[in-house]
């Protein structure tokens, strides 16, 4: 099992400015990390499909296999999109636009951003969103 990194919290100190360049530093170490270790496993992932590209002869074990790739392609495709959402938001953090809703323009808040580095809504613009789309599901 892999070892869990332990994730250092900013701890602002009293009277600091949102967004400062010490924050956009922290959040961009942050953003940076998850984009190495998404591309890591997207490398793992093909390497280990093409060594695992067996033939089965029994097509219970192919149609087995064919699923295992099939569910692991739609992973690492879930991952390849949120590498894009991370190069966008450092693009954000290089802008001077990171921190604030795309919405509401608030603060988005330091404990939000710790939590989900990539938010892009505040807490009460994200929480209509998800409102909204209850309503038009149901």
């Amino acid at each position: 099992m892999p070892e869990e990194k332990v994730k250092i919290p900013y701890v602002p100190e009293e009277g600091e400015e949102y967004m400062n360049p010490k924050q956009l530093m922290h959040f961009r170490k942050i953003l940076e990390g998850m984009k190495l270790e998404l591309g890591q496993d997207i490398d793992r992932t093909v390497h280990t499909m093409q060594d695992e590209a067996t033939v089965f002869a029994d097509p219970n074990d192919r149609a087995s296999q064919e699923s295992d790739m099939a569910l692991e392609l739609r992973s690492r495709d879930r991952e390849r999109k949120l590498i894009k959402k991370i190069d966008e938001i450092i693009a954000k953090i290089d802008s001077g636009e990171y921190g604030y809703c795309e919405s509401c323009g608030v603060e988005i808040g330091l404990g939000r951003l710790e939590v989900r580095p990539t938010a892009t809504l505040c807490i009460d613009c994200k929480t209509l969103d998800e409102i909204r789309e209850k309503q038009i599901a149901k």
